[in-house]
């Protein structure tokens, strides 16, 4: 069985910093790429950042660029998301998911489609 589990989330401060870890089993964790995404109250759920299967290439939204880092490590087939200088905005249901399908590059933070597997999302509070 097929399963992501998302920890690490919690109620922090602006300005504070977080690091998300996404557990993954059932499948062989480093023959796909991965996502974070998520999804704030009464928002569309959007994607965060990507991973390529080997951790060689990765990409960012624009709202999270050099203050988030996405990273893996396919030998604890665990995925991260270390956050820093977190603002309210940052405030949201953080989820991990598969990705399906060939990398892409940029659209991969837009398509869900492509992501066949989601984790149970861990919830992010940042106070101001």
């Amino acid at each position: 069985q097929v399963q992501l589990a998302e920890s690490g989330g919690g109620s922090v401060q602006a300005g504070e910093s977080l690091k998300l870890s996404c557990v993954v089993s059932g499948y062989s964790f480093r023959s796909f790429h991965m996502g974070w995404f998520r999804q704030a109250p009464g928002k569309e759920r959007e994607g965060v950042a990507v991973i390529s299967r080997g951790g060689g290439e990765k990409l960012y939204a624009d709202s999270v660029e050099a203050r988030f880092t996405i990273s893996r490590d396919n030998a604890k087939n665990t995925l991260y998301l270390q956050m820093t200088s977190l603002n309210d905005e940052d405030s949201a249901v953080y989820y991990c998911a598969r990705y399906n399908g060939q990398w892409l590059g940029r659209p991969m933070l837009f398509e869900r489609s492509e992501y066949d597997t989601w984790g149970q999302g861990t919830q992010v509070t940042v106070s101001s």
